[in-house]
């Protein structure tokens, strides 16, 4: 593997990004953009119905962030031109055959101009309804495969998925790629065009019946986690990411194809400032529960290891990978994070959030410090049901006695809590797989990839990802929580 300067492949590149207002996406074109200014374009893709509301979107969502202040305070005055200059925003949708770009003028300049593709768009919801995430993380990906197959001078696509595509293995996950077909569990007939078929034969049905919009909307969610566990995935979100992969695989040809797995990730270690995240990421729910004084139990084994990566750790080995596999025919897949090279415990990260918060209280709405304490950890799903019924389910039968011999309002606080523990229970049966994790995701080619850029002279310093470097009490007591307060808490 060769690398080089990094800074020399991306030089005169033009780069188009689909998912431009993502938080990894953010990252990404900020790093380029202040670590080489000498990109020559990047083409952004914004879901939007045309050019000016892709403009309004690239300007609100993405320019505008504090995560740009300091490439502004580099460029000064010239910050507007630049952003002219390198930054082109492009109306469409990934969910579309050539990537619902209407503006053929535009379409033919990508199609001449553009040296690499990067996918990062994706909908990550645990919870999403089956027929939204085929489209965008399994449909999508194939879509943004035959884009960059048109691309006259493409070197490479580039496509982020998830580490937890391995579902809930256990031991040493390594980093294969998914055949078509294939399934975690043994299962036989899982094929693409079938779940296209599933999908449309339920909502023609759905909408035989006259089923309201939510109800739709839980009937497409439900069909989603049961064509996910029929095959071995515990959600719908990673069953339809691994079948991206397996569609990427099976229909790159001869197009150079990196895949990056990152695994949790959580906010900037140091560029361009640390600390810096953008909405609630897996595991800051817990952190803003507990933070707040409403997370009082947990569900999970404090001896797991929880695999979290910083994201511009997650940025820079893209964008060397990019530097290493440009023009190179064949797959290469990369997982990123920590819990081969530097792992971080439940228990640990737990620990951290009860120190920080015992020292640097969350004020509440009364304007007084919330007192956090050791939360009570819950070691199985069934203690986690018996907990909640002992809590919440028998007091609400007295409630409903009462309410039923007084007066409507315990009706409806006694459905608001009932609905409450029904959304608690289903969160947990989702996260259940990953609170018990046993899996340790092997990163043999990410050493390959770090050590090659170092013995090649690669800007190793600018473009950093060896999770051993980090300190994790220095990270999350210095750097993550501060952050979490900062850009997350409400």
């Amino acid at each position: 593997m060769e690398v080089g300067s990094v800074m020399h492949f991306l030089e005169n590149k033009t780069i188009l990004v689909a998912g431009a207002t993502g938080f990894l996406a953010k990252i990404f074109v900020e790093k380029i953009l202040r670590a080489q200014p000498n990109v020559k374009k990047l083409y952004l893709l914004l879901r939007a119905g045309d050019a000016k509301l892709a403009s309004k979107r690239l300007h609100g969502e993405v320019i505008a962030k504090e995560l740009f202040r300091v490439l502004r305070g580099e460029m000064g005055a010239d910050m507007n031109s630049f952003i002219m200059e390198k930054m082109i925003p492009v109306a469409g949708d990934i969910t579309f055959e050539n990537l619902g770009v209407k503006d053929s003028y535009l379409m033919e300049a990508m199609w001449s101009q553009v040296d690499v593709v990067v996918n990062l768009a994706a909908t990550t919801n645990f919870d999403e309804r089956y027929d939204v995430a085929l489209r965008l993380n399994t449909l999508g990906a194939m879509h943004v495969l035959n884009f960059a197959k048109k691309c006259s001078k493409i070197k490479l696509l580039l496509h982020v998925s998830t580490a937890y595509v391995s579902g809930e293995r256990a031991g040493i996950i390594l980093e294969k790629p998914y055949f078509m077909g294939e399934t975690l569990n043994g299962t036989t007939g899982l094929d693409i065009d079938m779940e296209k078929k599933v999908i449309q034969e339920r909502l023609s049905k759905l909408q035989a019946d006259e089923a309201t919009e939510g109800e739709i909307t839980l009937a497409m969610k439900d069909l989603g986690l049961q064509r996910a566990r029929k095959y071995g995935w515990p959600n719908t979100y990673v069953f339809t990411k691994a079948m991206g992969e397996m569609i990427l695989g099976q229909m790159k040809d001869n197009l150079p194809l990196v895949i990056i797995r990152p695994t949790i990730i959580t906010s900037t270690y140091k560029e361009p400032f640390p600390g810096w995240v953008e909405g609630v990421r897996t595991i800051d729910s817990l952190a803003v529960g507990y933070g707040k004084g409403k997370l009082t139990c947990f569900l999970g084994d404090t001896k797991s290891i929880i695999d979290v990566i910083p994201a511009d750790m997650v940025v820079n080995s893209m964008i060397v990978a990019m530097a290493a596999h440009a023009n190179e025919v064949g797959e290469m897949i990369y997982q990123v994070g920590s819990s081969f090279a530097n792992p971080l415990t439940v228990d640990s990260f737990h620990n951290y959030g009860l120190r920080y918060f015992t020292k640097h209280p969350w004020i509440g709405k009364d304007g007084k410090p919330v007192k956090v304490g050791k939360v009570r950890v819950l070691s199985s799903m069934a203690s986690f049901q018996t907990y909640m019924a002992i809590h919440y389910l028998l007091p609400l039968k007295g409630l409903e006695l009462i309410n039923a011999a007084f007066c409507q309002y315990f009706q409806r606080m006694y459905l608001d809590i009932h609905r409450k523990i029904g959304f608690v229970m289903r969160l947990a049966d989702l996260y259940q797989p990953y609170l018990f994790f046993k899996g340790i995701f092997d990163d043999i080619n990410l050493e390959k990839l770090r050590m090659a850029a170092e013995e090649d002279g690669a800007e190793t310093d600018v473009f950093y990802f060896d999770p051993k470097i980090i300190n994790w009490e220095n990270y999350f007591l210095k750097t993550h929580f501060p952050g979490v307060v900062k850009y997350v808490f409400k």
